[in-house]
């Protein structure tokens, strides 16, 4: 059966594409439970997670962007000032 036949029985389906993942036994079964607790699927859940992640990382290259142009420093100075202040 073609994919195109599969997601034709499945409202909403035609805009989505399936992947096989392969999860680690405890947390397919926590995964599960919480989908059974909120009363969503486990691709549901699997795609707000997903979706986060991506949002951490975009967060993440704007933040380096925003401070590309911050001088360098190295750990060895940061430490020595740390030091001649007084916080280690």
């Amino acid at each position: 059966m073609t994919s195109k036949r599969l997601n034709a029985n499945l409202p909403g389906m035609s805009s989505q594409k399936r992947a096989t993942i392969y999860f680690e036994p405890g947390l397919h079964k926590a995964l599960r439970l919480k989908a059974a607790h909120t009363e969503k699927s486990i691709s549901d859940l699997v795609n707000v997670a997903v979706r986060r992640s991506l949002a951490e990382d975009d967060e993440d290259l704007n933040a380096f962007e925003s401070r590309k142009k911050e001088p360098n420093l190295l750990f060895e100075d940061v430490l020595k000032e740390l030091k001649r202040r007084g916080k280690l």
